[in-house]
């Protein structure tokens, strides 16, 4: 058996619509058919798509235990009320699981109301709901990473390098100028990572002096032009850059290569993420560090759990916290050892 993928774009009124294949309703339903709606909140997100990616190989590999799978997946393109008419549309269309990584994650009524009338399970991933939402029904999930110990260790990351690398302190004052790019406004992710991550190093003995904040939006060109305002308010006054992701760090590191700057006057760079750029950058030495967000054992889980769900067997084999959260632990990647995170 194989998954079956098909590929149609559909244009909504105010997003374009991914669909790489189709539910139908009129095919039987049996426990071995799984009919899985993926709804995303932008398939730009360079991690979310690397975790789709992870995803589908998961749900491949389910036809080895005799599983027949369907799946169509849509892009939000970051508009909530897009992503409702498109779960209406794939519950219409005959899933019977609803895979969600919220546009909004304050807003997820809408789409729970539509899966509970027809008793639709929703997992949850990588933005997670708030926790009265998430109680509002048992049959809803949440599958991603805790955000805040991804913060520490991004904490304890750099604190590990400025202690070993006294030039970060190229102005040699005893504290550390730094910005921040964090991820989107009023995002509980970009809010928590954020404090961690300061809260982190002040505790690890880290003396900081705050230049500036920027939001770009977990996007390396975002990130890329506030670097470059950032550049030209304080020249190289910046000794650290901290990013709430790979894309929008990497962004950073364009906005100095593009400029021009040589080594000894750029800062250091940290990440968080993971992805395959990411890695590729900690390897070169581009950024000192990232904190590794486990996208591969998030797929398992939620494969895992659709499978439970739909069949009605094995959830009590899942680990969950709160009855209703599988999280995945983050890990620290160095140039010591980001080869073994290389696939």
């Amino acid at each position: 058996m194989k998954i079956k993928i098909t590929g149609i774009i559909i244009m909504a009124v105010f997003a374009g619509t991914l669909i790489f294949s189709m539910c139908s309703k009129n095919q039987p339903k049996t426990d071995h058919q799984i009919y899985i709606g993926v709804a995303c909140y932008d398939q730009k997100d360079t991690f979310i798509g690397e975790l789709l990616d992870s995803f589908k190989e998961e749900c491949s590999s389910m036809e080895k235990q005799g599983y027949a799978i369907s799946m169509t997946i849509m892009d939000a393109a970051k508009s909530q009320r897009v992503q409702n008419d498109q779960i209406k549309q794939m519950i219409n269309d005959g899933c019977n699981v609803l895979c969600v990584n919220l546009a909004d994650r304050t807003e997820p009524s809408e789409i729970i109301d539509a899966a509970r009338e027809k008793d639709i399970p929703i997992i949850f991933f990588n933005r997670e709901p708030v926790e009265e939402d998430l109680m509002r029904w048992d049959k809803l999930y949440y599958v991603g990473g805790k955000a805040k110990q991804s913060g520490e260790l991004q904490g304890e990351l750099a604190a590990d390098y400025i202690k070993d690398n006294k030039k970060v302190d190229r102005n040699n004052d005893g504290k550390i100028q730094y910005v921040i790019l964090e991820g989107e406004m009023g995002h509980q992710d970009a809010i928590i990572r954020t404090e961690s991550v300061v809260e982190c190093l002040k505790a690890n003995g880290i003396a900081l002096e705050k230049l500036s904040y920027q939001i770009a939006n977990w996007n390396r060109a975002q990130a890329q032009t506030r670097m470059m305002q950032l550049i030209g308010e304080y020249k190289t006054d910046i000794e650290m850059v901290i990013a709430n992701s790979d894309s929008m760090v990497l962004g950073a590191v364009d906005a100095y290569e593009k400029l021009g700057y040589t080594e000894s006057n750029i800062p250091v760079f940290f990440g968080i993420d993971g992805t395959k750029e990411g890695l590729k950058a900690v390897q070169e030495g581009k950024i000192a560090a990232t904190v590794y967000n486990d996208k591969e054992g998030q797929a398992k889980a939620m494969v895992k759990l659709i499978t439970a769900a739909v069949t009605g067997k094995g959830m009590e084999n899942i680990t969950f916290e709160n009855k209703k959260c599988v999280y995945l632990p983050y890990k620290k990647v160095t140039k010591e050892n980001v080869s073994s995170m290389i696939p």
